[in-house]
């Protein structure tokens, strides 16, 4: 980090379904937790002059203070175009924490709580990640996970504390009525609605995945 490099926070643009609650500052990060306790928001302190901008985007050490503490195992990248929605998707019996930002672009980011023990479970969190507010969202095991991209195009990374596990996935239909997700925009889409995979268009209602769980 350049000795001369000045100091300036994020102009954070993130929204959530409910009020931000306490935030905690680890080094160079503040973790501000949500509704939904373990879902975590994290901004990084940014440092710029003339020549451009950095800023750290993990450290372990900040990360577990903050209560974060993961061994992160496999880094992906995906690219989408407006319109594609990707979710909510989950892995079965090799649960995954992820560690998720957007590089370039922006999208609307949500996790849903399939934690049957949980007090909020059923509940979601969403938030709106983009290059130019550089936030970051954490996601616990336990938790489906999707996002909606809002711009002409969207480069988006996340990181996983298990490897993808073929054969190991599972969903939960992204407009289940149930969970009633507000995703951002997605009346403008038009009547053929968001950009959804094959298999992203077939995934059970919650009702239909707790009734397969046995969950009441």
């Amino acid at each position: 980090m350049d000795e001369q490099a000045k100091g300036g926070g994020t102009a954070r643009e993130a929204t959530t379904q409910a009020p931000v609650r306490r935030a905690i500052t680890s080094g160079n990060f503040t973790f501000q937790e949500t509704s939904i306790p373990g879902v975590v928001i994290i901004d990084a302190r940014v440092f710029g002059d003339a020549r451009g901008s950095f800023r750290e985007t993990y450290k372990r050490p900040d990360f577990a203070r903050a209560g974060i503490d993961c061994e992160f195992v496999q880094l992906n990248q995906s690219s989408s175009v407006r319109g594609v929605l990707r979710g909510l998707h989950f892995q079965i019996e090799h649960p995954q924490a992820k560690l998720v930002r957007v590089v370039s672009g922006e999208v609307f980011d949500v996790a849903v709580d399939l934690r049957s023990e949980s007090p909020t479970f059923g509940k979601w969190e969403g938030v709106v990640l983009s290059a130019k507010n550089g936030c970051q969202f954490f996601v616990p095991r336990g938790f489906a996970h999707g996002f909606l991209v809002l711009s002409d195009e969207a480069t988006f990374v996340y990181q996983c504390d298990d490897v993808y596990h073929p054969g190991d996935e599972g969903g939960i239909a992204w407009d289940d009525p149930d969970l009633a997700i507000a995703w951002p925009g997605i009346a403008d889409l038009g009547p053929e609605g968001p950009i959804l995979s094959e298999k992203d268009r077939h995934h059970l209602s919650f009702e239909a995945w707790k009734s397969a769980r046995g969950i009441a």
